[in-house]
């Protein structure tokens, strides 16, 4: 639980004020920005964070399938597949292959101005979606009986 929410609560920020602040400037500032900012991310305390919510979502999931009593089962199976596919699964699938193509722009270059504006919005929305679900698990998982 706690994994999952700390790891709603960054993309939360990422949506509501990161991208608005990267979106307001000029493309060529705003690709160079996200460029050294997808560096910065791959941290060993955000992977280890996000990793290892996947890992202990994965591990949850295949033990309360297994050995769990039916009481609060469907809560932690729930839990972790939101996690695993709604934030984790399509970070892999939508969010870093986007990331991908800033990444090999130019900042000042004209296909870096014509791209950005559609980045930021088709990115940060992807984001809503990997933020609520990152949430959500955190919640189904606490209301999973004890």
């Amino acid at each position: 639980m706690l994994g999952t929410g700390l790891v709603a609560g960054v993309f939360c920020g990422f949506s509501t004020f990161v991208m608005r602040g990267l979106a307001v400037l000029p493309p060529a500032q705003g690709v160079a920005a996200m460029r050294a900012i997808n560096v910065a991310a791959l941290t060993p305390a955000f992977m280890l964070l996000f990793a290892g919510s996947a890992v202990l979502c994965a591990m949850i999931a295949v033990v309360t399938f297994v050995v769990w009593p039916d009481d609060g089962k469907a809560e932690l199976l729930l839990g972790s597949a939101l996690y695993l596919f709604g934030s984790f699964g399509l970070t892999l699938v939508v969010n870093v292959p986007r990331n991908e193509t800033p990444a090999g722009l130019e900042p000042g270059a004209p296909d870096a101005t014509a791209y950005w504006p559609a980045y930021v919005r088709e990115w940060t929305r992807w984001n809503h979606v990997r933020a609520a679900a990152a949430a959500a698990a955190a919640l189904v998982c606490m209301l999973a009986p004890a």
